[in-house]
Order: C-alpha cells, then sequence, then structure tokens
C-alpha cells in the first residue's frame, strides 16, 4: 500500500465518523421532539457503513499497482429505526393522543453517549495513522537527503 492510498482509506474513515456523529447528535437533540414535519415522533437515525473498494487513479492501473484487498469506508445509508414510539401517559401534553399517551422517540441517551464515544476513538484511531503515514513520509525524505 502507498501512501496516498492509506491516506485516502484514513480519509474515508473519518467522514464515515464524521456522519455518524452527526447521527447521533441529531437523535440526543432530539430525545424529547413528539411532533415532526413526516407526523409523530421523531425516529433515531441509524448509520450504515459499507467496505468499497478502493479507488485507482489512471496512473496507478497503468503502473499494475493494485490493492485488491484495501477497502475503504463508505457511508450507504442513514435510515430511520425501525423500532416504534415510547408511549408516555400524559394527557395534558398538546401532542397527546385520545387515550392521553404521548408518543416520545425511543431513543436511550445512554446508548447513544456509548455510541459517540465509540465514533471518537474511531475518528481518532483514523488520525493517528494519518499522522503516522506522514511521519514514515517525512522519515523517507529525510534519508534520501
Amino acid at each position: 500500500m502507498d501512501f496516498l492510498t492509506g491516506m485516502r482509506v484514513s480519509g474515508s474513515g473519518m467522514a464515515a465518523q464524521r456522519m455518524r456523529m452527526n447521527a447521533i447528535s441529531s437523535n440526543i437533540a432530539n430525545v424529547q421532539t413528539t411532533n415532526t414535519p413526516e407526523g409523530g415522533a421523531y425516529r433515531r437515525k441509524e448509520v450504515v457503513f459499507s467496505a468499497m473498494p478502493q479507488q485507482r487513479n489512471f496512473g496507478e492501473i497503468l503502473a499494475g499497482k493494485v490493492d485488491e484487498d484495501i477497502d475503504r469506508v463508505q457511508v450507504v445509508d442513514i435510515r430511520p429505526d425501525r423500532k416504534g414510539p415510547r408511549l408516555v401517559y400524559d394527557p395534558s401534553h398538546v401532542d397527546a393522543n385520545e387515550e392521553g399517551y404521548v408518543a416520545y422517540p425511543d431513543i436511550n441517551v445512554m446508548t447513544e453517549m456509548v455510541d459517540m464515544l465509540q465514533a471518537s476513538r474511531a475518528y481518532e484511531a483514523n488520525i493517528s495513522a494519518m499522522n503516522t503515514m506522514k511521519n514514515m513520509a517525512l522519515s523517507a525524505i529525510e534519508i534520501g537527503r
């Protein structure tokens, strides 16, 4: 794997984790949202990742440099959670139904915080990998002098 391929793989990981952090932030911000433009309670967002083959430029193809085992990560979907809303009895609430229940999003803040820590650590790991590759390239330049 060459320097630029490693940077592209780590960059794709950072972009994917950033999108995951955005979805988690949206989930935490809307934990009490009972009415959305689509109607009903907010639905938790889940980010779906997929391994994609590394893109190659024309020069790499001509040189025969094929790293078929190296994949980058890509966000393929941001989908709403399949679970239904959490019903809470509160007949005085504006969005209460005729039985007095309010539909709240089924979001566990602790689970979201754990997911946020996990995404943050994955982002930091990609930064460390990029910094290591950069330092290796700088060391190779120093050796060549």
